[in-house]
């Protein structure tokens, strides 16, 4: 299947800045506060867009994409903290699903994670997606790629209990506070979706050191990933 438009989408501003360099013919929209940049990256029509820190704004700017842009791929990138004990700043996870850490209806007798009443709340990346996501990243970084389960909360987690809770009860590989959302979104609409993370901290205490210190490293990882994606898509 050949997209004709795919959305990329980055929670801050360093996650999304390196594409603008390369970005043509670009048209800026204005909807629900968020501004879409609509242009040609690399032969690919895309709408490249700043979705904002958190489940609620990533969710809004990924309906967006779909209903006024009306994409027919996201990539969601940027960075994250890495939950599995093999992932050490700098690697990358490409998602294999997508589960909301923080949904907790575990009073009412519901699996942490389960969102109550829905046919699912684990939310599986497009294969091809995932198959490319995971063929640019082994390229760009032999020996540091893990395919695995993205887990998202409105959380900045930084504490070494909570991130062996996250590993061990609910399989993460890493944690950030967007990608769930976007599953979400891209699920009941029926649109692909892969989620590229690099790790900027070890979200383990230590993330008010390495966090900033480490973002754009992770940034720039997490571009050449989704460049080497894009430009294959426009190539088959």
């Amino acid at each position: 299947m050949v997209f004709s438009k795919v959305g990329v989408i980055g929670a801050m501003k360093e996650e999304i800045e390196k594409f603008h360099a390369h970005l043509t013919d670009v048209k800026e929209t204005v909807k629900a506060g968020v501004t879409f940049y609509e242009g040609i990256f690399h032969g690919q029509p895309i709408v490249l867009c700043r979705s904002g820190v958190g489940k609620v704004n990533a969710a809004v700017t990924t309906q967006v994409l779909v209903d006024t842009f009306g994409v027919q791929a996201i990539l969601f990138t940027g960075v994250a903290g890495a939950v599995h004990p093999e992932l050490s700043v700098g690697d990358i996870v490409i998602s294999t699903d997508c589960l909301q850490h923080d949904m907790d209806v575990t009073a009412l007798g519901f699996p942490r994670g389960t969102i109550p009443y829905e046919a699912t709340s684990l939310f599986v990346a497009d294969e091809r997606l995932r198959h490319l996501a995971s063929q640019v990243s082994h390229e760009l970084f032999e020996g540091r790629v893990l395919e695995g389960r993205v887990l998202s909360g409105d959380q900045f987690i930084a504490n070494r209990d909570t991130v062996t809770v996250l590993h061990s009860e609910l399989q993460g590989a890493c944690v950030e506070m967007e990608g769930a959302a976007v599953a979400q979104v891209c699920s009941m609409n029926g649109v692909p979706f892969v989620v590229i993370r690099s790790m900027s901290d070890k979200a383990d205490g230590s993330a008010h050191v390495s966090f900033a210190e480490f973002t754009l490293l992770a940034s720039e990882h997490s571009f050449r990933i989704v460049e080497g994606i894009l430009r294959r898509l426009q190539e088959q």
